[in-house]
């Protein structure tokens, strides 16, 4: 039986995986510091995983998780534009000196397979829709800057090193287990949490930016997937998304339709480091993955905001 460890195993996107696993019964190892994570989100899972707290920047608490693995699903960073914005060098050594670290340990002990979670603001105010692979990356953000620059090293960890690398860059991620109560939370926890407060969600700029926003379930995919022996495109990147763009305006009616709750919006200037418009190529991923989507937006969007209303129910 293969062993996966799953950094951030105890955040959002983390969590899920970890869970699809054990599903799968798969044995799991979750290293997490807990600054995103939150030991809820594994409690039903427990005894059923090994549950390490630790920082993906001590070196002994990776060298000591990465022992015996033989796949590696790198979730742990710290999210969020606005957050690298407001700190970057915290930005910059969790994910850049973090993914390092971790892809340095993970040669040494000879894992199979390096699996880096990446973003779509590494395109950052590249021109062209849709995002495709082979476009100059150009971000716009400290973020979009660790997230490019983990890349990179999974690129040359592959021909220098010979790790099997695989680099997933996802778009605009949501779905059950999101933080929404975090100041730099994303925009779907954001509008389900206000609504259901009874409160007027915030739109940053006009509203009509657009995002290939993908249900947490096809980024579990991808992750498995990535990790079949069948896969051998190391090193390059792959745009994990739906396809499709949908602006925040639209996001917000769906939203208001399915909580059934009629409270304009408020708008504000549109945050720094944002870009305009997104949506994602996702035939390469097809082709070489094998990859595809299996929730829609649609879909999603109903499961999740369904999964907050029991969490949280309207006030």
């Amino acid at each position: 039986m293969a062993l996966y460890l799953v950094t951030g195993g105890a955040g959002f996107i983390g969590s899920n995986i970890v869970e699809h696993l054990v599903s799968a019964g798969e044995k799991v190892r979750v290293l997490d510091n807990f600054s995103n994570g939150r030991e809820e989100n594994l409690a039903h899972l427990r005894g059923k995983i090994e549950l390490t707290r630790g920082d993906i920047r001590d070196r002994a608490a990776v060298s000591k998780v990465l022992e015996g693995a033989d796949f590696v699903l790198h979730q742990a960073a710290l999210g969020s534009v606005p957050r690298s914005i407001a700190d970057p060098l915290e930005t910059n050594s969790a994910n850049v000196d973090g993914t390092l670290l971790m892809l340095h340990e993970s040669a040494r002990v000879g894992v199979k397979r390096f699996v880096y979670a990446s973003s779509s603001s590494v395109y950052g105010s590249a021109t062209g829709l849709p995002k495709r692979e082979d476009m100059a990356c150009q971000p716009i953000s400290p973020y979009g800057v660790s997230k490019y620059v983990g890349e990179l090293y999974c690129r040359i960890f592959h021909q220098v090193y010979g790790v099997e690398t695989v680099i997933l860059r996802y778009f605009n991620v949501f779905g059950r287990r999101q933080d929404p109560m975090s100041q730099y939370a994303a925009v779907i926890p954001r509008f389900i949490t206000a609504l259901c407060e009874g409160q007027s969600p915030v739109i940053y700029g006009d509203g009509t930016q657009t995002r290939d926003f993908t249900f947490v379930d096809n980024v579990v995919q991808a992750n498995l997937k990535a990790c079949t022996p069948g896969f051998a495109s190391f090193g390059d990147p792959l745009n994990i998304a739906c396809g499709g763009g949908h602006t925040l305006l639209e996001l917000y009616d769906r939203i208001s339709c399915l909580l059934g709750r009629e409270i304009p919006p408020s708008f504000q200037a549109m945050r720094s480091g944002e870009v305009m418009h997104s949506f994602a190529d996702i035939s390469k991923a097809r082709s070489l993955l094998g990859y595809e989507p299996s929730v829609d937006f649609k879909t999603g969007l109903e499961y999740t905001v369904a999964w907050y209303r029991q969490a949280a129910p309207l006030s």
